[in-house]
């Protein structure tokens, strides 16, 4: 008997990969992707799916970390000019982006639901022959924006799976929800979909991760472990300008004030109970050299193994930077720009993922966990679905990397793309077989 997800892999490989280049030289950041959402949508409603956007898909108030009406306003303009329909983009102005679609077999089945991030980070992509999208001319087209964590490859995997799924429809049972999510980075974008309702009643959900580890591709993982709650900060500190050499005593230096705290965040001590992480990923203020600095401005995060450990080390870091600014005596003010929770998947997905992918001739290797050892805002969804007793879980497509994720030279093999494909179509496969 043909293998048909093997048959429509070899048919699909190569739009993937065309597919996964227009995405990395159209880099958007969080909340701003407004061409990535419109290019995908167009290949959803071609597949004939339900599809929602904008305030359908996310309780605005929710989402964290929106850039500022000027950026918004910026990159509207931009995705006008790249091609989108002003129709089109009034329904996510904003920042309401990011797409759901919906397939209904109209059969009795379980809900599946599945995850996709599609925003980039704010990294210049190297330029250097050595680097392959450079070489294949793929590279960023952006300057200092770059799809440097493997986002441009999920959504390419959720497409392929989209694809999938349709062709499949009339052999299919149940309902199936794709999730194409804004602003994962700093987790800003899962809460807010959450609240909307999308992943209620679902029985499975999927999500994964192209990357990570260095392992061929056809190395999967079937479930993930070590995802570490985050809270990103952003934290302004104001005090007084003055004439450094004519009247110092008359300023407040609010860029020592910074620097002193971004010092001490480092010296909270790391708790017994399991990993802490805290850092400061950005920093600048003053004015002149000869200016006593009445602002600065730092971008932090603090992360733990669990929920309370991230509160543990979150309540410190506020602790040291309202000292900071009172011992310079400086006005200090935080904004809570993300936040992801501790989560784990669901135990029996290693055997339900070892099941389906038996026979498979390019799913190599089905590890029953590989650790994610970041964080990911996946876990709202995850953690959604679990307490209402579905079964969750975060896989993980390994690829050897020449260089590690949210560097200028990321990059994995294109081949791992097919693989997360046909490690969630098996598995959905498998469960609606076993499902009845």
């Amino acid at each position: 008997m043909a293998d048909k997800i093997a048959e429509f892999l070899e048919r699909i490989e190569p739009s993937l990969v065309k597919q996964r280049r227009a995405l990395h030289r159209h880099p958007e950041l969080g909340f701003t992707e407004y061409v990535t959402t419109y290019e995908i949508s167009k290949q959803l409603e071609k597949l004939g799916y339900a599809l929602s956007h904008g305030h359908d898909i996310m309780v605005s108030q929710e989402r964290m970390g929106v850039p500022k009406q000027q950026e918004l306003e910026e990159n509207e303009e931009r995705a006008l000019e790249q091609g989108v329909p002003q129709e089109f983009l009034n329904v996510m102005k904003g920042g309401h982006t990011g797409v759901i679609a919906r397939m209904d077999t109209g059969r009795p089945g379980p809900h599946f639901a599945f995850r996709f991030d599609i925003d980039a980070l704010p990294i210049n992509e190297a330029e250097d022959p050595a680097h392959k999208p450079h070489e294949e001319q793929f590279i960023s087209e952006r300057p200092g924006v770059m799809h440097a964590c493997g986002h441009d490859g999920h959504a390419s995997i959720g497409l392929g799976v989209a694809n999938y799924l349709q062709e499949q429809k009339e052999q299919l049972n149940g309902t199936f929800t794709l999730i194409f999510q804004p602003a994962e980075e700093g987790g800003r974008g899962a809460k807010a979909i959450v609240k909307k309702g999308w992943l209620d009643g679902v029985d499975y959900f999927i999500s994964g991760h192209l990357g990570l580890h260095h392992f061929e591709p056809g190395v999967i993982a079937s479930s993930s472990t070590n995802f570490l709650a985050s809270s990103k900060l952003n934290v302004e500190f104001k005090g007084k300008s003055a004439h450094s050499g004519l009247e110092p005593n008359a300023g407040k230096n609010a860029l020592l004030a910074a620097s002193s705290a971004m010092l001490h965040l480092n010296t909270i001590p790391r708790h017994k109970d399991g990993a802490t992480r805290v850092n400061v990923g950005k920093m600048h203020g003053g004015s002149g050299r000869n200016i006593v600095a009445d602002y600065a401005y730092m971008e932090l995060e603090t992360r733990g193994a669990t929920n309370e450990l991230d509160r543990y080390m979150q309540e410190h870091a506020k602790r040291i930077l309202q000292a900071s600014a009172d011992l310079y005596d400086v006005q200090m003010t935080i904004e809570e720009m993300g936040q992801a929770i501790s989560a784990e998947s669901d135990p029996e997905w290693h055997d339900i993922v070892v099941e389906a992918c038996r026979g498979s001739e390019t799913i190599i290797e089905v590890k029953r966990n590989l650790p994610l050892g970041a964080s990911e805002d996946v876990t709202y969804m995850m953690d959604r679905v679990q307490e209402q007793g579905g079964k969750a879980t975060f896989m993980i497509f390994a690829s050897p990397l020449p260089a590690g994720h949210h560097h200028p030279y990321f990059d994995y093999e294109e081949k791992s793309i097919s693989a997360g494909v046909e490690a969630i179509t098996r598995t959905v496969d498998y469960l609606v077989r076993n499902n009845g």
